[in-house]
Formats: structure tokens, C-alpha cells, sequence
């Protein structure tokens, strides 16, 4: 590790295979904790490069706990976090009001670092239980729809750094790598960025893939679509600018979406959109999100999606996904 960060310190890079065998050996237990930390560090200070990223999601990808889901063709909603804006759990949401419309969904999510509260919080708290058991998981889309797969319970490889990053509270490259290595390996995925400079890296990550893909960053910081400005998209096929005039609504002021500062507060929020008491921007923000995954899948417009989303929210139809997989939790 000592020539590795000596390297990068002179403002070098690593290959994709450098990347990838320092993963391997922390997870190995190679390493102690000054040195994780410093390497982790070193990225908070300069850009990632595209051979970097690849190589710690192969790293990743091997090193995960693997589950077949292939015969649902669901959608991953996920986003990479670390956009500092403390909104509340808009995809988390969305991924209930995704599977609300008839469309698979297989959630990959984490405990929060960066923010008061990741996805995992937040189903956690509410009665949603965490398995890697496939059993249990297929049960979920069958009877639910939708499935959560808790982040740690597939990548147990990445135990030594997880206290680390919860200690340095801050995003780390960890947060770019959280969406690629769903362990359902997923076809289709609509994944929220941070930046432009990683909408870059991931669009030409996912081009060497076969998924059906929408990569979000909203351009005034957002790492999913805001509807406060306009959003750069891009997927298989084009990059588009979308505008919140493009669901047919006015431009919403960021405060309307902003999230709760604890895990009760958060959860509050979250049951009140769900059972069709939010407020119209945060309805509206929802199905925004979950409008770009159920076109991701179903191939339908932006404007027919956006109304799928809204009969999902506002029919129950959403609640009664979640209310089932709590149900199943018992």
C-alpha cells in the first residue's frame, strides 16, 4: 500500500488492476485502518479516473455475494448520494411507486453516510427486514414486487471499511461505486450522479454493458431529478436535457423537497408521501423519479410514465407493495 499511495500522493493514477487488487486486499484485511483511510482520502482530493472506477467496481462485483434475479427484468433505483442537499428518501420512494406501476424492482441500499438518512435507515426503522436469502427475496417480488437488497449482507468484503467511512462521515469513492454493484447485476437501472464529471464516467462504464440504463444528475447539484432546474440524462440510446415543463409542472423551490434531519423525522416524511398526504412537490418529485424507471423498462415517454407514477401514488397502489413487504418482514 505504501508505493500505491506514494504514487498517488505525486498525483498519479493506478490501472483498473492496481484498483480492483487494492480492494481485493482490504477486504483481505491487508491493510490497517491509517492506510484505508489515506486511500480513501486521496480521492477527496482529485477526480477518479475512468480505469480507477472500473477497477474497484470489479473488485466489488466479484467479491459480492451474487443472486439470480433475472427472471423478473426489474429495475434498480439507486442513487450514488454524497450531493450534500439532504433531501428526503426521493428514490426510496420512488422505488415503491415504481413496483406500484407493475414494474420489478430490486433496491440496492445502504445505511447513510453523508447524509441523516440513507435508504436502509429509513426501511429499517419502518419494519422492512434485510436478507440475502434468495428464498425470501424471490418471495418478495412475487408478492410485493419489489425486493431490498441491504448493501452489507452482499458485500461482506467491504466490512473493514465500513466503520471507517462511517467515522469520516463524509462521501467517499464508495458513494460512486454504490449503484454499479447491485448484487442482482440488474438489466435495467436508472441511477442518480452527484456530477457531471461522474455522469461522464459512469455513461461510458454502462456503454460497455448490455443493461437498459438512465443515468440522472440534476445541473444544480441534485443526484436524481429535482424538478428545481433541469436534469442532463443520458441512456443507451441519446443524452436529453429534461425540464420540469417536460412532466407538465412549474419549477420547484428547494426547500419543498428538502428531507427530515433524524431517522424519525425522515420516516415521518416518507410514510405521509406514501399514503398520499405529501405535499405536491414531493409527490411530483417522486414520480419524476420513479416515471424514469418505469420508462427505462417499459420503453413508454416521459409524460406517460409520469402519469403511471401518479396512479401508482395516489390509487395505494405503492403503499400496498410496501405494506406487503412489511408484512413479509414479520
Amino acid at each position: 500500500m505504501k508505493h500505491i499511495l506514494n504514487r498517488l500522493i505525486n498525483q498519479e493514477s493506478i490501472s483498473t488492476e492496481e484498483a480492483k487488487q487494492v480492494l481485493v486486499n482490504i477486504s483481505k484485511g491487508d491493510y490497517n485502518q491509517s492506510q484505508i483511510a489515506s486511500f480513501l482520502t486521496v480521492y477527496m482530493m482529485r477526480n477518479i479516473t475512468i480505469e480507477e472506477l472500473q477497477g474497484f467496481r470489479d473488485a466489488l462485483l466479484e467479491l459480492c455475494i451474487p443472486v439470480n434475479l433475472d427472471a423478473y427484468n426489474a429495475v434498480d433505483l439507486c442513487g450514488t448520494g454524497g450531493d450534500g442537499k439532504d433531501t428526503f428518501n426521493i428514490s426510496t420512494l420512488a422505488s415503491f411507486v415504481t413496483a406500484g406501476a407493475d414494474v420489478n424492482v430490486t433496491k440496492h441500499g445502504n445505511y447513510g453516510v453523508s447524509s441523516a438518512c440513507g435508504s436502509s435507515n429509513v426501511l429499517e426503522y419502518l419494519g422492512i427486514k434485510f436478507s440475502n436469502d434468495i428464498a425470501f427475496l424471490k418471495t418478495c417480488l412475487d408478492d410485493a414486487g419489489i425486493c431490498v437488497l441491504h448493501a452489507p449482507l452482499f458485500h461482506p468484503a467491504m466490512k473493514n471499511v465500513a466503520p471507517i467511512r462511517h467515522d469520516l462521515g463524509v462521501k467517499t469513492f464508495f458513494n460512486m461505486l454504490g449503484p454499479m454493484v447491485n448484487p442482482s447485476f440488474p438489466k435495467n437501472q436508472m441511477v442518480g450522479v452527484f456530477s457531471l464529471e461522474l455522469l461522464r464516467l459512469y455513461s461510458y462504464l454502462y456503454q460497455t454493458t448490455d443493461k437498459n440504463y438512465n443515468i440522472v444528475h440534476a445541473l444544480d447539484g441534485y443526484d436524481e431529478i429535482s424538478l428545481t432546474g433541469a436534469a442532463k440524462v443520458t441512456n443507451n440510446n441519446t443524452e436529453l436535457v429534461l425540464n420540469p415543463s417536460d412532466f407538465g409542472i412549474d419549477t420547484l423551490n428547494q426547500n419543498a423537497i428538502h428531507g427530515g434531519n433524524s431517522i424519525e423525522s425522515s420516516a415521518k416524511i416518507f410514510m405521509h408521501v406514501l399514503q398520499g398526504q405529501g405535499t405536491e412537490a414531493q409527490n411530483h418529485v417522486v414520480c419524476a423519479n420513479a416515471a424514469l424507471a418505469i420508462s427505462t423498462v417499459k420503453n413508454t415517454s416521459i409524460q406517460e410514465s409520469f402519469e403511471l407514477a401518479k396512479q401508482s401514488l395516489m390509487s395505494g397502489n405503492a403503499k400496498k407493495r410496501f405494506d406487503k413487504l412489511v408484512a413479509l418482514s414479520q
